[in-house]
């Protein structure tokens, strides 16, 4: 049998537990560095394949590295799961689909390898929602040594190879003042009023900052009753750029704004934030073998138009260490935003099923041809060193 063929057969034969396993992780949603059912489900999926798993890996407790074949000897091939949920909207992003359809695209690419010298790498990636479980395995040199790192997301209505995402970190400010009376508000120091400063700052900055770099920001605390000067209250920023040396300067100046404003009332301060979420390099190559194998299984895939950015994801800093790619394929549901209801439903839907099949078998057929092809290889690299490596340290 053709050892694609031989894919698709082992896929099809995988789709029950597959599909159990989405299904399963969408029913039981965990947060990030929480989702201790989820790699449970996964490790003993893994393991009944002949896997060999580590967890804890990287010093997270729900981070994983599955093995199989000969590590260090021959093609490495990575691919990245993902399993955390959004807090109040569960599986709103489909993750329940991302590591149902890299297990079964490590699982079907080792068997289809069997009895060649390469090793299939399947990493277990918590909290991409909040503080980014692949940077940490990153730093660590968890992906050094890969000849590729690849995943998957669902669309709400596209199929797209090739798309880039901006840099990103989230802030989280505490102003701590003193309470009074709201009649004799000289007695306090006005935590909110520090509050206020610093988004009435930030709005006045907003021209000195890169041209496609954006900043959103919430109050999370401010007070309890009006007729009391708030000791406490707190603030959220998303703050995201198109590169991550951008990034840093732009959270260095929100830093100095909130001194200010701090400083303004005599509030006390503190700020702290996710790491930084570099932006993401799609390696040419890779993305084409993706594009021309699902287009073989049936499903056309675009390019994305020029400068478009897709949102901001930790794998980000995976593609500066490794050739990676990060394409979306489509749940048929045109008009649906993700981070919905919608989405969340979406993603236990019969087509939601169908695309983790899809996934799968497009995954373990690009890796198959990055194992067979020292050329494909070489393109990667030069790819990869040309666009994503210069961009590694900063």
């Amino acid at each position: 049998m053709d050892p694609k063929q031989k894919i698709a057969a082992a896929v099809e034969r995988l789709a029950p537990e597959l599909i159990a396993l989405s299904h399963e992780v969408h029913a039981h949603p965990e947060l990030g560095m929480r989702e201790r059912q989820a790699v449970a489900w996964q490790k003993t999926l893994l393991e009944k394949y002949g896997f060999v798993v580590e967890n804890p890996c990287c010093g997270l407790d729900t981070a994983y590295r599955a093995v199989k074949g000969t590590p260090g000897k021959g093609p490495q091939i990575g691919f990245l799961s993902e399993y955390d949920a959004l807090n109040g909207l569960g599986h709103a992003c489909g993750h329940n689909m991302i590591c149902a359809a890299s297990c079964g695209a490590a699982i079907a690419l080792a068997e289809a390898l069997e009895g060649r010298e390469g090793a299939v790498v399947l990493f277990g990636t918590p909290a991409e929602e909040t503080s980014g479980g692949k940077i940490a395995m990153a730093d660590a040199g968890a992906f050094d040594g890969l000849d590729c790192a690849m995943m998957f997301h669902p669309s709400p209505s596209e199929n797209l190879v090739g798309a880039g995402s901006l840099a990103v970190t989230d802030v989280f400010v505490e102003f701590h003042g003193t309470s009074a009376h709201s009649s004799r508000p000289a007695l306090g120091v006005n935590a909110l009023t520090s509050t206020l400063h610093l988004f009435a700052a930030v709005n006045a900055q907003l021209h000195l900052w890169p041209n496609k770099s954006k900043i959103n920001g919430i109050i999370t605390a401010g007070g309890t009753a009006p007729n009391i000067i708030p000791e406490f209250s707190a603030c959220a920023f998303s703050i995201r750029a198109e590169k991550l040396n951008q990034l840093r300067p732009m959270y260095a100046d929100l830093e100095r704004l909130a001194r200010a404003a701090a400083a303004m009332t005599g509030a006390e301060l503190k700020i702290v934030h996710t790491p930084f979420c570099s932006e993401r390099y799609p390696n040419r190559p890779l993305d084409e073998t993706f594009k021309a194998n699902m287009e073989a299984l049936g499903e056309p895939m675009s390019w994305p138009e020029p400068d478009r950015m897709s949102g901001s994801s930790d794998i980000g800093n995976v593609s500066v260490r490794t050739p990676s790619i990060h394409p979306y394929l489509s749940l048929h549901a045109p008009g649906v935003g993700g981070h919905t209801t919608e989405l969340r439903e979406a993603a236990v839907s019969r087509r939601a099923d169908e695309v983790v099949l899809l996934a799968a078998k497009g995954l373990a057929m690009t890796g198959l041809d990055v194992f067979q092809s020292p050329e494909l290889r070489a393109a990667m690299k030069a790819d990869f060193e040309r666009n994503a490596l210069p961009n590694k340290a900063r």
